[in-house]
């Protein structure tokens, strides 16, 4: 590698960005982008980076990478230990963003016009979120033809993601006194049916694009309780559901109701409180495809939900596809490893200096 990734990782980790924090490390890509890559037209939206190449080739590929992390938890500055990169941001994802800018600097004139979009406030509440602001403020910044996040996958494609939703059921009772139990109805105690229908969810596991997707239904908040002699009359328990891109957010709500049929009753509430739709995999996309056959890249079914599905929601098919570890990811021990670092530049490389084989189809595997 003529370019260390890893110092350039290090680089970004030892600057602090946690979110709502990113003005100084927004400034210093703004810097290094005018020093390394002067030909990019770059503009900048709050703390938000968009960087094009104006070559008039036949597709665009955007490539996103949030700037912000989760609040540090004494892992800064980074350190290393031979081919490991210890902080705050290594796998999610700094990583990332360092593959972004060294791409910048190194493919100046790539093969397929690239949109490098740097954002803020991935790791809060979707409100805040960089790409969000981008697609309402600007959306002529944000057209392409197709999209890679920069999300830890260790070099893998993680094709589309699923949705996800809560919702929020309410069952009622009748209170009375604990010592007279019958004369009330125990809103708490209606919830075991309901838990015992959750607990034993058969998850649905389809195959879209070759990819496998596991659906999920988890209880994650209860509430109630009046006093500790009275019977308490409300219950609320709050569900998440994890849904593969082939439902509709429509079909997935009902999916959950047929499954809780016969234990929802009159006077009982049962509301959708939050969603975020699906991506499905567009693997076939020639960008895509050429990327995954040509640099012999496994592929593997998203299950978590990500800002690929900002892009899918926008028209724009979308992978995640990034060098760091999901499963380490918020953790005081996040790390990355150079292998899948180099090995994610280097298929990015590729797909760049030799542009997309319109008839290129992926190789599932």
């Amino acid at each position: 590698m003529p370019l260390d990734l890893f110092d350039l990782t290090a680089q970004l980790v030892d600057i602090r960005s946690e979110s709502h924090h990113e003005d100084e490390i927004t400034d210093w890509i703004e810097q290094r982008l005018a020093t390394t890559a002067p030909s990019l037209e770059v503009t900048r939206v709050g703390l938000n980076l968009v960087a094009r190449t104006q070559l008039g080739h036949p597709y665009r590929l955007i490539i996103a990478g949030h700037t912000d992390t989760v609040p540090i938890n004494d892992n800064v500055p980074s350190r290393r230990d031979g081919d490991v990169l210890w902080g705050c941001g290594t796998s999610d994802m700094k990583s990332g963003v360092a593959v972004m800018l060294m791409l910048a600097q190194v493919v100046p004139e790539p093969r397929i016009d690239v949109t490098y979009v740097f954002y803020e406030a991935e790791e809060v509440e979707a409100r805040f979120n960089g790409l969000k602001q981008l697609f309402e403020l600007r959306p002529d910044l944000m057209a392409g033809d197709v999209a890679l996040l920069g999300e830890p996958t260790d070099g893998v494609i993680e094709a589309g993601c699923q949705g996800t939703m809560r919702l929020r059921l309410v069952l009622r009772g009748a209170r009375a006194h604990t010592a007279r139990p019958w004369k009330g109805r125990n809103a708490i105690h209606r919830l075991g049916a309901v838990l015992e229908r959750l607990e034993s969810y058969e998850e649905r596991r389809p195959v879209i694009d070759g990819c496998e997707y596991r659906e999920a239904l988890q209880a994650v908040n209860v509430t109630g309780g009046v006093a500790g002699n009275v019977v308490p009359d409300v219950v609320t328990l709050m569900i998440n559901h994890r849904f593969a891109p082939d439902r509709t957010p429509e079909e997935a709500v009902q999916h959950v109701r047929e499954l809780l049929d016969g234990l929802i009753e009159d006077g009982d509430d049962f509301e959708l409180v939050d969603l975020s739709n699906g991506a499905a995999p567009s693997l076939q996309h020639p960008v895509l495809a050429t990327l995954i056959s040509r640099s012999h890249l496994s592929i593997r079914a998203k299950l978590g939900w990500t800002d690929v599905a900002r892009f899918a929601e926008h028209g724009v098919p979308a992978a995640n596809f990034g060098p760091g570890d999901a499963t380490i990811a918020h953790t005081k021990d996040e790390k990355v490893h150079r292998a899948p670092l180099e090995a994610t530049f280097a298929a990015l490389v590729d797909l760049l200096q030799h542009g997309a084989d319109p008839t290129a189809s992926a190789n599932l595997h």
